[in-house]
């Protein structure tokens, strides 16, 4: 097990100390009301994952936002691993960035992980007031000790791809980190890579495109994102911009975790496929496409063609492996990718999603599979929806997954999903040979919340993770 010294920062000094580091026994997650007909604001959830307590399982903290409609949706923290060198710094409050609202919630973990408690809110009036953005998403720390956070749009809901700085310890927004004017066109996710003088970020659509659902007419519209941006870390500018073939509606990004590495993968969900981005020798970046889920001909769906709509993605601390989800076909894989470039298939199980048998969708051609998966029950409960958040145990070895997107297009995609609530799965992972099996024994059914069913999105362990950290 990894040592920690008592003179260290939060996190590990590398992604292989941290692959050492303590079994999760909490997960934190954002649950949402929002398009549920509940009448109830937001909360984050504690769910024990210690299989030796007796709460196995069990949500057993609920702390509610103080407003309506937020749509919580990702987390980061104050500080992680990038500080990991300054031992004034304690990985001990949460940012929750809120989606629709463009409030910021301070969530106390430190004080009592398995309760905590509401330490600020950040009004949207102040972020739009100081920054003139709205729609916030990603949030990471920096190694400065400040958090920034990735927005969609300005506070009228049109595209703008900026990034809201906030002092780590006080939490009061200092300003946008990009220069004056210097926004991306659109925006959602980012990850930095300081060795390399580099962040890359992505973009998936205007706010006022997607925040009522999906329309097909704005993407032959050109309204949603198909380009990677490629930033000067130090400068705080776009140096590049990648336009993807196949590489519609751009999400989740990720580097290797290796802080040498100048290499990274992006999740294209409605294009479902995998983009592996580089830096070449003369210092530019270029953008390839290494894996593509082909789209399923069907009967009884949105349209005759139904994409896989990979919408998250994660590598392994150790940069081995690759895990995503088919948010629509229902499988999650593990590909093997010790050739950045040429990723193997290792692992794939199928969690639900709108192709099982019995449903309202027939397929009709499918290049991958000779019959359509069947439902998936747990514990006695049909699972709906699909397999969307997935997050990775430090070791490799257990990936917990959740099956709710973004609660306006669930309402779209999956009806019983909103109506049922989602549910938050365990799979055990083969990290010697690949492959991936459903721990039968888990299962957290946010349908029978006291508030009624809930929408649980995505997961953090209190000491941190690979989709949280980075290292420098």
């Amino acid at each position: 097990m990894a040592t920690k010294c008592s003179k260290c920062g939060p996190g590990y000094p590398t992604p292989l100390e941290a692959m050492k580091g303590p079994r999760e026994e909490i997960i934190y997650l954002p649950c949402i009301y929002r398009n549920t007909g509940t009448k109830a604001p937001d909360y984050l959830a504690t769910v024990d994952v210690d299989p030796m307590s007796p709460q196995y399982s069990q949500v057993i903290h609920r702390l509610p936002m103080p407003h309506l409609n937020d749509e919580l949706h990702h987390s980061g923290w104050n500080t992680c691993s990038s500080c990991f060198g300054d031992s004034t710094k304690s990985r001990n409050k949460l940012v929750l960035p809120c989606l629709i609202s463009s409030r910021i919630y301070v969530v106390d973990v430190g004080s009592e992980p398995r309760a905590p408690k509401l330490h600020k809110v950040v009004e949207a009036k102040e972020v739009q007031a100081k920054c003139d953005l709205s729609y916030l998403h990603t949030s990471h720390c920096l190694a400065s000790g400040e958090v920034m956070i990735s927005t969609l749009g300005d506070p009228n809901g049109n595209g703008k791809g900026g990034f809201v700085l906030l002092d780590g310890e006080t939490f009061e927004v200092k300003g946008t980190w990009e220069r004056p004017g210097g926004a991306a066109p659109m925006g959602y996710d980012f990850w930095y890579q300081p060795r390399h003088n580099v962040m890359i970020s992505t973009e998936w659509a205007p706010p006022n495109v997607l925040k009522d659902g999906f329309n097909p007419a704005h993407v032959e519209a050109g309204l949603y994102g198909s380009s990677i941006h490629v930033w000067d870390w130090q400068r705080h500018e776009i140096i590049q911009t990648l336009p993807m073939k196949d590489g519609l509606i751009p999400l989740e990004v990720r580097f290797l975790h290796n802080p040498d590495a100048a290499q990274g993968f992006v999740g294209c969900a409605l294009s479902s496929t995998i983009q592996h981005f580089y830096k070449n020798e003369g210092g530019t970046w270029s953008v390839e496409k290494v894996i593509q889920v082909p789209s399923k001909k069907v009967k009884g769906w949105l349209l005759p063609e139904m994409p896989g709509l990979i919408t998250d993605i994660l590598v392994s601390l150790d940069d081995r492996f690759l895990y995503f989800s088919n948010w629509l076909h229902g499988d999650v894989r593990q590909y093997d990718i010790s050739n950045p470039r040429q990723p193997r298939l290792a692992g794939q199980i199928f969690l639900g999603g709108s192709i099982v048998k019995g449903g309202p969708v027939q397929v009709l051609e499918d290049p991958e599979l000779k019959c359509q998966p069947e439902p998936l029950v747990v514990k006695g409960k049909r699972v709906p929806g699909g397999p969307q958040m997935i997050q990775l145990s430090l070791d490799g070895k257990r990936l917990y997954l959740t099956t709710s997107l973004y609660s306006a297009w669930d309402k779209q995609f999956y009806p019983d999903l909103v109506r049922e609530g989602s549910v938050m799965l365990q799979i055990d992972v083969d990290t010697v040979n690949g492959g991936l099996k459903l721990n039968p024994n888990f299962l957290v059914d946010f349908g029978k919340e006291p508030l009624g069913p809930a929408l649980a999105h995505e997961l953090r362990y209190p000491g941190g993770d690979c989709t949280s950290d980075i290292w420098i």
